[in-house]
């Protein structure tokens, strides 16, 4: 055999091996890729806290769900609107035709009247076996026709039996015959809930009845929301939507610690921050609810703001602790009791006050004609006072907070002027001593401090003023000071102002 054929033959049997070699590698890749694309085992012992969790999860779902109805309401709405008219008036018309129809009065125009149904969606928690179910008072505000929708798609027409606006909730009540054993909810203890609690939430997102979320209590004790009179809501990620108001949100044992009321956000659609109503606030009303009476709310009497740095330092204070008094109305519970402009209260009924809107709620939670402690510091020192709260007439009030600030004189800003019964009635304001605010400049000092054309100082640096030369004295001895308080009247409230002086 020559060389050539030799090396043909070598040439062929290394192609031969090389794809055999190369068919081996390509066949135990394949082989390693197909191994490695199959799930592996699920380890039951990593996954089981999850699964119980999950178990969990369902078994509150499948014991609060039968109890949760969705609410329609229906109202007729009434508009009106011309049968017809010229689209540029009668002046276009007559450039064409003319005056041929003269003078006489051309024909009325008749307005027809039109009627449609304007309907709505919420949801609602049956209370007792007598069908009364808890809902918001915007369901039903102002509504012609309510039914009510049970889990198992039974509908029943229902009614208003009583309602407090000042907290958005409802009570309402199946017509006719009930059902026999309805399912009811257990009102839970919402005092007991802290942040990060576990919660479910249940209702008819966009009408999408029998939907349970979940989410953790993110935040309580909410107030300043802009939805109710009377806020203190517990705040929760659980995801809440349009239809969702009225529902329960429940603790981890199935008891309702909450009322779905308001979502934040400018667009209708879940954010992340959603506020129900708790359930202590709930029952503190439900009794007179059920009843169809009106909720009667106690009253102290006073106008209060918070207490500041500020605002501490000048009543000889060393925290923020409490609420600075900066009016007591004439015969009020405060005024009976003792309590005077300047004080702080500290104390309420055994609770400490945390902050304008916790007494607020604390005074008005209090039956009227009951007694109780209040305690107050005075100059430094702490008094405990006696008051028999009174009904309300009007809402407690708070002051507008205080800003850094300013007083008078016109290097602060101010033009002021002797307070007049003619100013006094024109101001609405009802001293007869101070000095009136007519202007205020802009970026002074005394703007900086809040101060506003229309706004009567009756104190400056703790002493009564009754004229503008008055104020000028009080303020020429303070100039070295860092700042002065002022007490001003604004319309029918007081408040206290702290004015840097430099």
């Amino acid at each position: 055999m020559n060389k050539a054929k030799v090396r043909a033959i070598g040439v062929a049997l290394g192609l031969a091996v090389f794809v055999a070699v190369g068919m081996t590698l390509m066949i135990g890749a394949e082989s390693g890729s197909e191994q490695a694309m199959k799930p592996g085992p699920i380890d039951a012992n990593v996954i089981a806290p999850a699964e119980q969790l999950g178990r969990a999860y369902a078994m509150v779902a499948a014991h609060v769900k039968p109890c949760v109805v969705s609410v329609y309401s229906e109202k007729v709405i009434k508009f009106t609107e011309p049968e017809f008219s010229f689209p540029f008036g009668d002046d276009f018309f007559r450039q064409f035709f003319g005056n041929q129809f003269g003078t006489q009065q051309q024909p009325q125009l008749h307005q027809r009247e039109f009627r449609g149904r304007q309907e709505g969606m919420g949801s609602g928690m049956i209370l007792d076996k007598e069908g009364h179910i808890l809902t918001n008072y915007h369901v039903v505000k102002d509504v012609d026709d309510i039914k009510v929708q049970l889990a198992d798609k039974h509908t029943f027409e229902a009614e208003i039996v009583g309602t407090d606006p000042k907290t958005d909730v409802a009570v309402i009540k199946i017509k006719g015959h009930v059902p026999d054993e309805l399912p009811t909810i257990t009102l839970g203890d919402s005092d007991a809930m802290e942040v990060g609690d576990l919660v479910m939430a249940i209702g008819a997102p966009f009408g999408l009845q029998q939907t349970v979320t979940k989410g953790i209590i993110s935040a309580t004790g909410r107030s300043n929301v802009g939805i109710a009179d009377y806020e203190d809501f517990l705040q929760t990620d659980a995801p809440i939507n349009p239809g969702n108001s009225g529902g329960p949100l429940v603790n981890m044992r199935g008891e309702v610690i909450g009322m779905n009321t308001a979502i934040a956000t400018g667009i209708g659609r879940f954010e992340g921050v959603g506020f129900s109503i708790p359930s202590n606030m709930i029952k503190t009303m439900l009794p007179k609810l059920l009843k169809g009476e009106k909720i009667v709310r106690g009253q102290l009497g006073v106008v209060i703001q918070e207490m500041t740095k500020d605002l501490a330092g000048q009543f000889g204070l060393s925290g923020v602790k409490g609420v600075l008094v900066s009016q007591v109305n004439k015969g009020s519970a405060a005024d009976k009791a003792g309590i005077k402009v300047g004080d702080v209260i500290v104390r309420y009924d055994d609770h400490d006050v945390q902050d304008v809107r916790h007494l607020r709620d604390l005074v008005a939670a209090t039956t009227p004609g009951t007694k109780v402690k209040i305690e107050i510091s005075r100059g430094g020192k702490e008094e405990t006072l006696t008051a028999t709260i009174g009904t309300q007439a009007s809402e407690i009030v708070a002051a507008a907070p205080s800003a850094q600030g300013a007083d008078v004189v016109s290097k602060l800003g101010l033009s002021v002027e002797t307070l007049t019964p003619e100013i006094a009635k024109q101001l609405g304001v009802d001293v007869d001593k101070g000095v009136a605010i007519t202007d205020v400049g802009e970026g002074s000092l005394a703007s900086l401090a809040g101060l506003q054309k229309g706004d009567v100082i009756v104190e400056a640096d703790h002493q009564s003023v009754a004229s503008a030369d008055d104020l000028q004295q009080v303020l020429a001895r303070a100039k070295d000071k860092d700042n002065v308080l002022l007490l001003v009247k604004r319309q029918s409230e007081s408040l206290f102002v702290v004015m840097q002086m430099k």
